[in-house]
């Protein structure tokens, strides 16, 4: 299906207007997880810009005629694809609750304990999985490092090593303190839960505001820490005093919040 940026369906035939907007989304595809022993049974929805997708289409088009499919890998590095991960029964939901989670392959993926990302990612899904109505996780992709891409966030970590904080890195680097954009997370919650109230964990005011710049105002914010440690109290204290809703007993209680988030 397509979705225009209020959730709502639109047609295949589209103008250039729309398509800069409209994101296609792919699903459901049953996906059963094991997240620590415990089995949880999503359905899993993949979407992606209009306007990448159709870029890619015609890159692979051209590696065709050449016969130059073995750089199809490449294709993947052209598109930001998002999942949406729905747990429980949705349209039964009248309250559910929902996070949006930044990609970070370092704490997703390998574990890293520079940041929390790993341990906010599995307790998201608990969460949501132990809940009676269920919810939606929204996994961003191209969010790495707070939009600044894997590499640029290895030359942060030296820089953070050297003595600047997270922020301080960033813009060492000329580059944002926080680029990445949730529009698409805004439109992927409209179409799936229209104008039902949710109930969002995150400690971000940012992604806040811009879920209701996007329409979504029908919802609560409920603290997600988790996670905390010796290697990231530094880098969560920085957040703190960016305005992330952290208290200083969050930074000494053995838990904190995502390195993106």
């Amino acid at each position: 299906m397509r979705i225009d940026s209020h959730g709502q369906a639109i047609s295949a035939i589209t103008s250039p207007e729309i398509d800069a907007l409209a994101i296609n989304v792919l699903g459901p595809i049953p996906l059963p997880l094991n997240m620590g022993g415990e089995q949880i049974d999503a359905l899993w929805y993949v979407a992606v810009r209009h306007t990448e997708l159709r870029a890619v289409e015609q890159l692979a088009a051209r590696l065709r005629d050449l016969g130059n499919q073995n750089l199809f890998a490449e294709l993947s590095s052209s598109m930001a694809v998002n999942s949406v991960l729905i747990i429980g029964d949705l349209a039964k939901a009248k309250n559910p609750l929902v996070r949006v989670h930044s990609n970070c392959l370092t704490g997703d993926v390998f574990g890293s304990q520079r940041c929390e990302c790993g341990p906010q990612l599995h307790a998201a899904l608990h969460r949501i999985h132990g809940e009676p109505e269920g919810g939606i996780l929204v996994y961003m992709n191209g969010h790495e490092g707070r939009g600044i891409g894997l590499w640029a966030k290895a030359a942060t970590y030296i820089l953070q090593d050297s003595g600047e904080n997270t922020y301080q890195a960033n813009r060492s680097l000329g580059l944002a303190e926080d680029s990445r954009d949730f529009r698409d997370a805004g439109a992927l919650l409209l179409h799936f839960l229209g104008d039902r109230p949710f109930r969002l964990m995150t400690n971000n005011p940012k992604k806040v505001n811009e879920l209701k710049e996007m329409g979504l105002r029908q919802f609560t914010t409920e603290k997600h820490v988790v996670g905390i440690g010796d290697y990231n109290r530094r880098y969560l204290s920085a957040k703190k005093d960016w305005g992330h809703q952290l208290d200083e007993d969050d930074l000494t209680s053995g838990s904190c919040d995502h390195d993106h988030d």
